[in-house]
């Protein structure tokens, strides 16, 4: 159970959260409206994260659950699990972003070591930053960057509240 109890989400804030998520409110966003200017900018980060970046969805969501893996976020996992899944992604590639060291080829196998290093080390040593410079422009950099650093935030919240899928 969560250590708080969710909110019943009324307001403009709330409304602008619901427009996002498609009508309703998450277990997370019940959460999140304990504090409205937090959720209200929460809201429109993960926003700009999930719907304008350039970075393309089956990246981002093998990032977000290898994310939830490295921090133990059921949560996190179980959310974007059907989207990595509506991006692309293989039952092989699911299997293998849960194991202790993956072993993926080429970009994916970059990317999966960048969001290593960012989320268990938080500084990133040169040869992993710099071997993502031919998969990427600096806009690609700094949007996967953004990406990892904003799940891991969710991650954080999800995991100190203890919210469960």
């Amino acid at each position: 159970m969560a250590r708080l109890p969710g909110t019943e989400g009324d307001g403009e804030i709330a409304d602008r959260v619901r427009a996002r998520r498609g009508g309703s409110l998450h277990p997370l966003d019940r959460m999140l409206l304990h504090s409205p200017p937090v959720a209200d900018g929460w809201n429109s980060l993960l926003g700009a994260v999930r719907g304008r970046l350039s970075l393309p969805a089956d990246l981002r969501e093998l990032v977000v659950l290898r994310i939830a893996v490295l921090n133990r976020a059921p949560y996190e996992w179980a959310a974007h699990e059907p989207e990595a899944r509506r991006a692309g992604a293989s039952d092989a590639q699911l299997a293998e972003v849960r194991k202790e060291k993956p072993e993926f080829e080429g970009r994916i196998a970059r990317v999966i070591a960048y969001t290593d290093a960012m989320t268990r080390d938080v500084q990133v040593p040169d040869p992993v930053f710099d071997a993502l410079r031919a998969d990427f422009d600096e806009t690609g950099l700094a949007e996967l960057t953004a990406t990892v650093a904003v799940y891991n935030m969710v991650s954080r919240f999800l995991v100190a509240l203890d919210i469960q899928p």
